[in-house]
């Protein structure tokens, strides 16, 4: 049997990941002892193996507790799904790598790329979901003056705006995994960072900020931002956060 600590460890998230995943019915331990503590055999280990699955696959939390839950799931069904899935990413992802690096070559020489290049590895039909959504959850007004703005970014601005999200969601998870309150001083300094990151090109008001942290709950693409597949239940920490930040400093 594994303690919290030691089923953590091993899948490489937070203890408090696990506590939330028991408090929600998606993974009990196999007992708890007169001490308080919980435990975990074989079953759980191969049952958190696949809801991390699924999270890399960018399921939510109640969908897969449903997956899990159903008498015909079958683990090893899922497992050869899985493995198809992510192969089919891994061809996807090369693809995006290789445009990342032209697009760097191309910045670093100061050189001019070809338009359809800048997005190879991006299906049309993905670029054009990702726009109904931002004009549905935004309005287009929004959107066509956020794309002018972004135009207007000369190639060093867009390099340190990259930089500078990086190191906000390093500080978000680092926080997370240290198991800092959403409304603590610390992180409420990185949300205020991530509000004047966003603000690069839409200033959001407080329902409109809080309704984009709901976004990175609820989107997996936005959650899989944030979680990376390693760490999660980051992105209810962040939306959590910049809830807090919206109600006390907008």
């Amino acid at each position: 049997m594994r303690t919290v600590r030691q089923m953590a460890k091993a899948a490489g998230i937070s203890v408090r990941t696990l506590h939330h995943y028991d408090a929600i019915g998606l993974l009990k331990p196999a007992h708890v002892g007169a001490n308080g503590y919980r435990y975990y055999g074989r079953t759980e280990l191969l049952k958190l193996q696949q809801i991390l699955f699924y999270r890399e696959l960018g399921l939510p939390l109640g969908e897969i507790r449903s997956i899990l839950d159903d008498p015909a799931f079958d683990s090893i069904a899922a497992l050869r799904g899985h493995r198809v899935a992510l192969a089919a990413r891994v061809e996807r992802y090369g693809d995006l790598i290789r445009t990342i690096d032209r697009t760097i070559a191309s910045l670093e020489k100061d050189e001019a790329m070809e338009d359809h290049e800048y997005y190879a590895g991006v299906s049309p039909e993905t670029r054009e979901r990702w726009e109904r959504e931002a004009v549905a959850f935004w309005g287009e007004d929004a959107v066509r003056a956020a794309q002018a703005r972004a135009r207007a970014f000369s190639k060093e601005q867009v390099i340190a705006i990259q930089a500078e999200m990086e190191g906000i969601r390093a500080d978000f998870q680092r926080l997370f995994a240290e198991g800092a309150a959403p409304g603590s001083e610390l992180v409420q300094a990185v949300t205020a960072r991530h509000y004047a990151w966003v603000s690069h090109s839409w200033a959001p008001d407080a329902a409109a900020f809080k309704g984009l942290g709901r976004l990175y709950v609820e989107n997996p693409e936005f959650r899989g931002t944030y979680e990376d597949g390693a760490s999660p239940g980051t992105a209810e920490f962040i939306a959590e956060a910049m809830a807090v930040y919206a109600d006390h400093a907008l």
